[in-house]
């Protein structure tokens, strides 16, 4: 017998308006515009498609954390969708619509729906959502009340909650609290360390938040690392950017340092000395480093939106759910990948990116790949690229990661992912032209081995004159590529090499401005660059950028691994 309440209120509110059914989760970072509300992702099914006012139907979210802060930024400037409808768990949006909510009163209702009322709503034109039932083209769901699970908190949890350590604190609680009740926690977890991603300026609202907090008072209590910002910090004036931008740019991470956070200003975290341990309970933001921690170091950290990430750094507490639980690690998908003989580092994106649209909503094992022998930085652009087309915090892969023997859960269901499907990506994911001039390496941030690799690989020859080679890398892993002299050899062969930013928050004149198509080697940035760019994008291996550096030109076709196993 099915469930007559077929409609959960997770925030509340009334909102009227078109609605927009998406079939497949969005980021709102790198997927919708802030400035217009406009869907920018290339390769979803709403691109183009403005979302203001409408009501907005859609799985989840996915991609980035970042996408609370667009979400805040939107509903700040009066361009959010009316109010947001999910079929499955979200976070990331959520956040969001609670801190405009909570702190700038502007409520945005968000509903979460059964599979069959999903189904139905998606079907009518335009819906009117009120206290009790959403009411659309002569259907009516009744909408239960919030979540209302009791948390056990300790002494020192109501403390902060009563405003006892100051009212930043204070703050932070009632968010922390807020999102444990719709996540279905019944207690708080403590935590080692954070790591924020709401540093970079993606949207005002970021900055507007940001300093709020601080004038507020508020302080880290926990050992709290930063993302990647978007300035390169001592260098943004000199290097032409305007201080419309440059200025609330810096002021953003000058405001999360004011806190006590850390200026790592990277992200890839787990590159730092400060990397977590198997088993450490951690509380990150930003997608690659969340699912590089859970599935390659064993640490355990939920999905952290931003703005939740400061609100658990300055407690010390974060929700118990997710996978910070044993039963949540768990793989809910087998993926069988054929794996081509002889592959290269291009497979390892491309299979992260096709792992992520086979596995959606889930945590998956991977099988077939223990034989290819993945390095650190394989499995480092693995978890970066699976993270644009997937919303699951961590995956396994069998026979490499820690966690993978014994994953799968037994009424598990098997998925392939055939060689058809690679090169059907790989076409994808090179739509652009043959002539390059740009080759973007570091999304996520560079590590000091491919650092040395792309040095290694230039063999001191200097790039093409109309060529620009950038390489984005944490402050850390700059300063030993100096100390070695890897960061002369690269900038000997024209290669520039930033701190502070990343592929993902880099912006005009830094990124240059007469680019018309670039290769990367991150299948992370072949996915967002088109829509964060507008310049076309190829993905390549180390060699193929190697090549468009020295001749501006590569040629389009399958990798060498794709084509062999065609022949």
């Amino acid at each position: 017998m099915k469930n007559p309440i077929s409609a959960r209120s997770i925030l509340g509110g009334t909102a009227e308006g078109p609605i927009v059914a998406a079939p497949e989760a969005l980021s709102f970072w790198g997927g919708v515009d802030p400035a217009t509300g406009a869907v920018i992702d290339v390769h979803h099914p709403l691109h183009g498609t403005r979302l203001t006012d409408t009501i907005l139907m859609m799985p989840s979210s996915r991609g980035s954390c970042t996408g609370s802060g667009v979400l805040l930024d939107l509903a700040l400037t009066g361009r959010a969708p009316a109010a947001l409808i999910f079929s499955e768990a979200e976070d990331v949006l959520t956040l969001g619509a609670l801190i405009a909510a909570e702190m700038f009163g502007k409520p945005l209702p968000v509903l979460r729906l059964s599979s069959d009322a999903f189904a139905a709503l998606a079907k009518a034109k335009t819906a009117r959502i009120t206290d009790t039932a959403i009411e659309a083209d002569g259907l009516t769901i009744p909408i239960a009340p919030f979540a209302t699970a009791a948390l056990d908190l300790d002494e020192a949890d109501l403390a902060m909650l009563d405003g006892r350590n100051g009212v930043a604190v204070e703050v932070a609680m009632r968010i922390i609290c807020a999102m444990a009740a719709q996540q279905g926690a019944t207690r708080l977890i403590s935590v080692t360390q954070g790591h924020i991603d709401g540093c970079i300026y993606a949207s005002p609202a970021n900055l507007t938040f940001a300093e709020k907090m601080a004038d507020m008072g508020a302080r880290v209590r926990l050992p709290t690392t930063m993302n990647a910002i978007s300035v390169d910090r001592a260098n943004w004036q000199a290097q032409g950017v305007p201080s419309s931008f440059g200025d609330p740019a810096a002021r953003l991470a000058d405001a999360y340092v004011r806190m006590g956070c850390r200026p790592t200003f990277t992200c890839s975290p787990y590159l730092l000395d400060s990397a977590p341990q198997a088993g450490e309970a951690v509380a990150w933001a930003e997608s690659n480093a969340v699912i590089y921690a859970n599935t390659v170091l064993g640490a355990r950290t939920a999905k952290h939106p931003d703005f939740l990430d400061l609100c658990i750094a300055l407690t010390g507490r974060a929700p118990l759910s997710g996978v910070y639980l044993d039963e949540h690690r768990k793989a809910r998908r087998v993926i069988d990948v054929d794996l081509p003989e002889g592959v290269d580092d291009a497979f390892w994106p491309l299979i992260g990116y096709l792992a992520g649209r086979a596995a959606p909503d889930r945590i998956p094992l991977l099988r077939g790949l223990a034989a290819a022998k993945p390095s650190s930085d394989d499995l480092k652009a693995l978890c970066a690229a699976f993270g644009t087309t997937s919303a699951a915090p961590m995956l396994h892969v069998e026979g490499i990661t820690p966690e993978a023997e014994g994953a799968a859960i037994t009424e598990t269901d098997t998925v392939s992912i055939t060689r058809a499907e690679m090169a059907a990506a790989w076409t994808l994911l090179n739509e652009g032209p043959e002539d390059v001039d740009l080759v973007a390496i570091g999304s996520p941030h560079a590590s000091l081995n491919e650092c040395r690799a792309l040095a290694a690989a230039l063999a001191g020859r200097r790039r093409h004159r109309d060529v620009a080679v950038i390489v984005t890398a944490g402050r850390e892993v700059i300063a030993a590529a100096r100390t070695e002299g890897v960061l002369a050899e690269l900038e000997a062969s024209g290669v520039q090499v930033l701190p502070d930013l990343c592929w993902c928050s880099i912006s005009e004149p830094v990124f240059p401005t007469r680019t018309r198509a670039l290769m990367t080697n991150s299948g992370k940035y072949a996915h967002y660059g088109p829509g964060l760019s507008g310049r076309a994008v190829r993905l390549g291996n180390l060699a193929d950028c190697v090549t468009a550096a020295l001749t501006g030109r590569v040629p389009a076709r399958l990798a060498d691994w794709l084509s062999a196993a065609g022949r």
